[in-house]
C-alpha cells in the first residue's frame, strides 16, 4: 500500500488584513487629496460667484486660491502701495468654514473608504496612507499658495481718475490710484496646513463607526467613538438647520445671491457661534467702517453697538442677553441647543455597549463636548482691518474699517463640559429603555405567577 502524504498546510493571510501595495496606497492618497481640494474649490468658487467676485479684474483665480488656502488654516497677508507720502495697513485672519467643512468631510471620507473592508487596520499601512496623504496635501497647498497673490487698484474720486479726491491727493500719493493686494505667507501656511490635514485624518478615524483600528487602539473604540460621532452629528445638525433657514430667507425675502454667498462662505461661522451662545458661551468684538461680517444683521448690530462690556472698553459682548436685546427670538437658541444636545447624547448612548454605566455616558459626552468647543470656537475668530493714511495722519474713513470677533474659549468650553455631563447622563438614562449592543434578550416568556 502506498501512502500519499498531503502537502503541509500553509498559513494564508486574509487579503483584508494584508498590507496594500505602495502604488495602491499612493493612488488612494492622491484621490483623497484631489477630491478634497476639488470640493473646496467648487464650494469657494460658487460662494465668490454669488458674492460678485467674478467681476474682479483678472483676480478671480487668485482670490479663489486664497480662500481655499485660508480654509485649511493658511495665512494670507494684505499689502498695499499708496506712494511715498502715504501708507496702507491691512490684516485678515478668518476661516471660511463652509469650505473647510466640505474639504474635511470629502478628504476624510476618501481617506477611510479603502479601509472599510479590512477586518483590522494594520499600523504600518495606516501610517503609510496617512503619510502619503499628508505629503501630497502639502505639495498641493504649496502650489495653491503660489497662485494666491494679486494686486488691485483702488480708484479714487468715485471711479473717475480725475475726481476731486484724486486731484487733491494724486501728487502726494505718487500715483492716482493706490493699490491693495494679498500674498500667502508660505511658512505659516504649510505649518497650519500640516496641522489641519493631520487633524482631519485623526478626527475621521475617531468619528467613523465602521473603519477598523489598529489592534493596540481597539480598546479605545467603545469609550471614544460614540461620543465623537455624536459631536459630529451635533455640528452637522446646526449647519443643516442654518442651511434650511438661509434657503427660506433667500426664497422669501429676496437678495438670493447675497444670502447664497453667506451660506457658502460663512454658514458654520454663524451656526457654530449660535451653538456656543445657546449653551451660555460668549464672544466679543466690534465692527467699524463701511464693511462688516457676512453674518446676520442682529450680530452686526451688536458688534457696532460698542457696549463696553468686554475686556476692552470699546468691545461688545455677544451672548444670549445682548442678542436678545436686538431680537427677542434669540432666546430660542437655548431650547434648540438643549434639544439637539440631548438628541446626540441619546444617539451616543444607544451606540455604546449596554454594560456602560450612566456616569460613564456623562463623562464621555462631557469631555467630547468640551474638546469640540475648544476646537470649534477658535475657528470662528475673525480679525480684519484695512486703512489708508496720508502723511501719517489717521485713516481715510471711506477706505478704512475694522471687524473683530473672538471667542471666550475657556468659558465656552467649560459650559460645554457641564452641558455634556448633564445631557450625557440624561441621554444614557433614556437609552436604558432601548435595546443596545451587548444585550441578549431572554427568550423565555414572562411568568404569570
Amino acid at each position: 500500500m502506498v501512502s500519499v502524504s498531503s502537502p503541509p498546510p500553509t498559513s494564508t493571510r486574509p487579503a483584508a488584513t494584508s498590507t496594500a501595495p505602495l502604488a495602491h496606497i499612493g493612488l488612494h492618497a492622491l484621490a483623497a487629496v484631489v477630491a478634497g481640494y476639488l470640493a473646496m474649490g467648487v464650494t469657494a468658487g460658487l460662494g465668490l460667484w454669488a458674492a460678485g467676485a467674478d467681476d474682479l479684474p483678472g483676480g478671480f483665480t487668485a482670490v479663489l486660491a486664497a480662500v481655499v488656502v485660508m480654509a485649511v488654516g493658511g495665512k494670507v497677508e494684505l499689502s498695499g502701495d499708496a506712494g511715498a507720502l502715504a501708507g496702507t495697513q491691512g490684516e485678515l485672519t478668518a476661516m471660511p468654514l463652509p469650505v473647510t467643512l466640505v474639504g474635511a468631510l470629502v478628504t476624510g471620507f476618501c481617506f477611510l473608504r479603502p479601509l472599510r473592508h479590512h477586518a483590522v487596520a494594520r499600523t504600518r499601512e495606516l501610517l503609510l496612507r496617512a503619510a502619503s496623504t499628508v505629503v501630497l496635501w502639502l505639495v498641493a497647498l504649496a502650489g495653491l499658495s503660489a497662485l494666491a497673490r494679486h494686486d488691485f487698484r483702488i480708484t479714487l474720486g468715485g471711479g473717475d481718475p480725475t475726481g476731486d479726491l484724486a486731484d487733491i491727493f494724486g501728487e502726494l500719493l505718487d500715483a492716482v490710484n493706490p493699490t491693495v493686494g494679498f500674498r500667502t505667507d508660505l511658512g505659516p501656511t504649510l505649518f497650519y496646513g500640516l496641522l489641519w490635514i493631520l487633524g482631519v485624518l485623526v478626527v475621521a478615524l475617531l468619528v467613523s463607526r465602521r473603519t477598523p483600528l489598529p489592534p493596540r487602539l481597539v480598546r479605545y473604540q467603545e469609550p471614544v467613538r460614540p461620543a465623537a460621532h455624536a459631536m459630529l452629528l451635533l455640528l452637522l445638525a446646526y449647519v443643516a438647520a442654518g442651511l434650511v433657514i438661509g434657503l427660506v430667507v433667500a426664497a422669501t425675502r429676496g437678495h438670493a445671491a447675497e444670502t447664497l454667498a453667506v451660506l457658502l462662505l460663512g454658514l458654520p461661522n454663524v451656526t457654530w457661534l449660535a451653538l456656543g451662545v445657546g449653551i451660555g458661551g460668549s464672544w466679543e468684538g466690534r465692527a467699524e467702517g463701511p464693511f462688516g461680517l457676512p453674518m446676520p444683521q442682529i450680530l452686526d448690530a451688536v458688534l457696532r453697538r460698542g457696549s463696553g462690556t468686554g475686556d476692552t472698553p470699546d468691545l461688545s459682548t455677544v451672548d444670549l442677553n445682548s442678542l436678545a436685546e436686538q431680537d427677542g427670538r434669540a432666546w430660542w437658541l437655548l431650547p434648540v441647543a438643549a434639544v439637539l444636545v440631548l438628541a446626540v447624547a441619546f444617539a451616543a448612548a444607544v451606540r455604546s455597549p449596554a454594560r456602560m454605566r450612566l456616569w460613564q455616558h456623562a463623562l464621555h459626552l462631557g469631555i467630547a463636548f468640551a474638546l469640540t468647543m475648544l476646537v470649534v470656537a477658535p475657528l470662528t475668530l475673525v480679525e480684519a482691518r484695512f486703512g489708508l493714511s496720508v502723511l501719517g495722519i489717521g485713516d481715510l474713513d471711506s477706505l478704512g474699517g475694522q471687524v473683530l470677533l473672538r471667542p471666550h474659549i475657556w468659558k465656552t468650553a467649560g459650559l460645554a463640559l457641564l452641558w455634556g455631563l448633564f445631557f450625557g447622563f440624561l441621554g444614557g438614562l433614556l437609552a436604558t429603555r432601548v435595546h443596545r449592543k451587548g444585550e441578549i434578550e431572554d427568550p423565555r416568556p414572562p411568568s404569570r405567577g
